[in-house]
């Protein structure tokens, strides 16, 4: 209940969508950029999210800068859907408050592609716990052009699995190059066939994560790679599989 007196509240200030509060199953905190490089993909999955919210009763506040985390209690959140939001311009306070949330599980967390440039951008310093966060890892490169490619389940018992094929094609994708491997400090749920490429790219990880979970955190969490072209919005199989995370980040029963 204390829950949903503080959503009516907030749909008054900040816009929160959904249908009836009274019906409200869970509520999520988007947190996005607008107009960049990336808007492609952030228009229709914002437009995706505005059905599924209605179909799943949550719901959402969409932030579009990170200092406006300051003005919330992030725990109020069953879940924070990092939509191509990258780990930089976060406040001091913001950053304490998001390591918190993670680190005692007082929600959920789905990641989305920008969410791992790590490193130093635009004169600010790398997020090192969001780093480790990550597998420790720090973004180097991208493939030049984007590519279509194939993606291989690793761990099909995983609940955001469900109903999801052994493999799945992903069209048209910016496809992230790290220093390292996070395999090693993180679950790796799936990967890239790097040699589906089309077209081909020499910029290679070999081993290429794409969707992972840190287990070491309280918090549910999933990363996925993949969140750059509208195409991906039209693919029904990962409509599915981020319908999937999202629930399972929430502590929702599909």
């Amino acid at each position: 209940m204390r829950k949903i007196t503080l959503l009516i509240s907030l749909l008054s200030v900040f816009g929160f969508q959904a249908a009836d509060a009274q019906d409200v199953k869970f509520n999520a905190l988007i947190l996005t950029e607008r107009g960049d490089q990336h808007e492609g993909f952030v228009k229709p999955a914002l437009e995706w999210l505005s059905e599924f919210s209605k179909d799943q009763k949550m719901y959402y506040l969409v932030l579009n800068h990170a200092s406006e985390l300051d003005s919330l209690t992030l725990s109020d959140f069953d879940v924070i859907i990092q939509l191509n939001y990258p780990p930089y311009t976060w406040s001091p306070s913001g950053e304490k408050a998001f390591e918190q949330y993670i680190n005692e599980g007082q929600g959920g967390w789905v990641g989305l592609h920008h969410a791992t440039l790590l490193g130093e951008f635009d004169g600010y310093p790398m997020w090192e716990w969001f780093s480790d966060f990550m597998g420790g890892i720090r973004f180097k490169n991208y493939i030049a052009e984007k590519a279509t490619a194939t993606v291989y389940v690793e761990d099909q018992s995983h609940p955001i699995f469900r109903g999801i094929p052994a493999s799945f094609e992903i069209p048209d994708d910016e496809w992230y190059v790290f220093d390292k491997n996070p395999r090693p400090n993180v679950h790796v749920l799936a990967n890239v066939d790097e040699n589906s490429y089309s077209p081909p790219s020499d910029i290679k990880m070999g081993d290429h994560p794409v969707i992972w979970e840190n287990k070491s955190k309280k918090a549910r969490n999933v990363y996925f790679l993949m969140g750059h072209d509208a195409k991906l919005m039209e693919v029904q199989v990962f409509k599915d599989l981020l319908s999937n995370a999202i629930l399972w980040a929430a502590g929702v029963e599909k």
